[in-house]
């Protein structure tokens, strides 16, 4: 048996930085995180006690040079990764990076570019790319059950900013580029281009600050898509529940049948309401139930799958893992397109995915 992946970890302070570390515990005869890069000026208050001696750099140069590390966890700011995974890309290391891995599109083609360029194993942390009824639609679609696709109906509030920090980094677009659309948007955003497998050619937004908190950058809005088949996506979401809560579903349109997605469903990982035609005598009205997710850590078992995916391209076991740096890069062009046309006021033609 092989000895379990060297980890370094960039980034302890990151909002999802300690479920990064807890979900790492349900692989360790995989992987295990041995050094650690504090980065945010060093920050470590969220550090857990296992991990106090490990060895730590004050800079990615460092970890570098100190060698002995087979891959690299990336969980800094927008602004901070870009040039750690250049470095790391450079010197051969792998890296999963947090999404949304950057906060412009230019930035996003420096990643792409060094990540091509040294062919290195990359994974980000888009987790949902690894759920079991986001990939029973992604089936359902591609085996034509939908018909003729018609329309995909995306809709995402949560927690208001109040609950979180108006003075956290999310909410400095110097730091991270944007607000709601590019940390929690961009999830389903990835999800649409993986989900239906389509190009968005024409985006029409209105991204701003609908709440009662004074930040710099949108706490939601809507963004309506035109995909290249003719099929309408739509997308409404924002911080809005001034409480520790949210609400996430989808519902996707075909000529022949549609689809409610629930994610957060009682007692179960994620549900479709599946609603079939009606030929003659018997319509189809099914309910597909995922097992439910109670491993530990960020995003649980997807968050496992994520990782294990990562590993087995580290590996050579895979040519490249689900999450890919020109999926990163549809992503981030996709959220820069909705701000664009907010700004405008107006549609805004494209090609991505």
């Amino acid at each position: 048996m092989s000895n379990p992946l060297r980890i370094a970890m960039l980034g302890v302070d990151n909002p999802h930085g300690a479920g990064w570390r807890d979900l790492l515990l349900n692989v360790p005869g995989r992987a295990t995180l041995t050094t650690l890069v504090p980065g945010y000026g060093g920050n470590t208050t969220n550090l857990e006690e296992r991990y106090a001696d490990l060895p730590r750099h004050d800079s990615v140069e460092a970890l570098i040079d100190a060698g002995g590390i087979d891959g690299a966890m990336v969980c800094l700011s927008n602004q901070e990764g870009v040039e750690a995974i250049e470095k790391l890309a450079a010197a051969g290391i792998p890296v999963l990076a947090e999404k949304p891995v950057v906060g412009s599109v230019a930035d996003g083609q420096r990643v792409l570019d060094a990540v091509t360029s040294a062919q290195i194993p990359f994974q980000t942390g888009y987790m949902w790319r690894y759920d079991d009824c986001t990939n029973r639609l992604r089936d359902m679609i591609a085996d034509s059950r939908f018909g003729k696709l018609i329309s995909i109906e995306m809709n995402f509030v949560t927690s208001d900013v109040r609950r979180r920090g108006a003075s956290h980094y999310l909410f400095d677009p110097q730091i991270s580029g944007g607000g709601f659309f590019n940390w929690l948007a961009c999830h389903y955003l990835d999800l649409l281009l993986y989900v239906t497998g389509e190009s968005v050619v024409g985006v029409t937004a209105r991204a701003d600050n609908f709440g009662v908190s004074d930040i710099e950058v949108e706490d939601g809005g809507v963004a309506i898509m035109d995909l290249q088949c003719g099929a309408l996506a739509t997308f409404v979401g924002g911080y809005w529940i001034p409480r520790w809560a949210g609400e996430a579903h989808w519902t996707i349109r075909g000529s022949e049948r549609w689809v409610r997605w629930d994610p957060g469903r009682e007692d179960t990982g994620g549900a479709l309401d599946i609603h079939g035609p009606q030929p003659q005598w018997y319509a189809m009205e099914d309910v597909y139930n995922s097992p439910v997710n109670d491993t530990s850590g960020y995003g649980g078992s997807l968050g496992v799958s994520l990782l294990n995916d990562w590993f087995d391209c580290i590996e050579g076991k895979v040519d490249a893992c689900r999450n890919t740096a020109q999926s990163m890069f549809n992503t981030i062009s996709l959220i820069e397109t909705i701000y664009e046309s907010s700004k405008q006021a107006r549609r805004v033609d494209c090609q991505i995915g």
